[in-house]
């Protein structure tokens, strides 16, 4: 027969009660007496049924992780730390894709809402409008992008695209392409704004190819268009767009950094296996998902706040970038 939470409490020698906040308010309890009673649970193998905590505390434990696509290789170590440091605080994570539809997002975090104590939103598609109405069914952190009343995690792609167009300015290039990502991606919309003023500063030219599905497929499609721009660098999106186009500028028979120098943004794993290696700029995705359920812990029940961390990017050079061709 399994152990019951009378079993804990009487070989801890500690009332029921004392045994419930162990696991339901650890921090309520004394830490020598909370010690002791982990210490007894695990030696007979007591489980809490969480249904009955959830009717007693009014929380489930449980924490939604909404990402935009999940093939996508920048979502995987932030779902992992995620999981990892919500594991930690004796919380699960449930995990959904809306393959980059808006319409798909509102559904799951509504579907959600009633099975979870919060929501981290993951690179989102919907506008403001939409996340600030859905905030009022369930406490939402939004990562990768600033939402006005709500605490978010974001990750500075701005430093990250001037850093790019720097490194780029200094290897001799002058006319620059920006390989632009999603429609309503705010970081689409950062990473251009820095590029732009980045170019405009040291003299260069830029020009925006986009908006683009943020594939590998997308970049491929683009090489042609690339080429026409008369560009000798370019600035993807993302790291997926990156190696897609180098592959496509491959297929036309366009050699990498040799003719055109291609620089990413993520450092995903995909971006050390590529050949060439590729230069891009490194977002913290792992640290981000940490910080995110710490936001969600500490700020899910206050709907309205402006609690914002902001992580730094690092330009990484690789093989992918080189001087401007002669």
């Amino acid at each position: 027969m399994p152990a019951t939470i009378r079993d804990v409490a009487r070989v801890s020698g500690v009332h029921v009660s004392t045994v419930s906040r162990t696991f339901s308010a650890p921090h309520l309890v004394n830490p020598s007496t909370r010690a002791r009673v982990l210490e007894f649970a695990e030696q007979l193998g007591y489980r809490p049924n969480r249904a009955a905590r959830a009717l007693i505390t009014g929380r489930t434990h449980n924490i939604g992780l909404i990402v935009a696509d999940i093939a996508n290789p920048f979502f995987p170590p932030l779902i992992k730390a995620a999981e990892s440091h919500a594991r930690g605080r004796d919380y699960h994570v449930f995990v959904a894709d809306t393959n980059e539809d808006p319409g798909v997002e509102e559904e799951l975090v509504l579907a959600l809402a009633k099975q979870v104590d919060g929501v981290l939103l993951c690179s989102p598609r919907m506008s403001n409008a939409q996340i600030e109405k859905l905030s009022r069914d369930v406490p939402l952190v939004v990562v990768n992008r600033p939402v006005p009343g709500l605490p978010a995690v974001i990750m500075d792609v701005a430093q990250g695209a001037r850093l790019a167009v720097e490194h780029l300015t200094m290897l001799g290039h002058r006319h620059i392409a920006l390989l632009g990502g999603p429609r309503g991606s705010w970081n689409n919309r950062e990473i251009r704004r820095s590029a732009t003023l980045a170019a405009r500063a040291a003299g260069n030219e830029l020009t925006v190819l986009g908006p683009n599905p943020p594939t590998e497929e997308s970049g491929a499609a683009q090489a042609d268009s690339v080429l026409r721009t008369g560009a000798t660098a370019v600035l993807a999106y993302n790291d997926l767009m990156a190696v897609g186009l180098i592959d496509g500028l491959n297929r036309l028979g366009i050699t990498v950094p040799d003719q055109i120098s291609v620089v990413g943004i993520d450092d995903t794993a995909l971006s050390r296996r590529t050949r060439p290696t590729l230069t891009t700029v490194a977002t913290p995705t792992a640290a981000a998902g940490r910080a995110a359920v710490d936001m969600l812990l500490q700020h899910g029940d206050d709907r309205r706040t402006t609690a914002l961390v902001t992580l730094q990017t690092e330009l990484i050079i690789r093989d992918s970038s080189g001087p401007c061709p002669k």
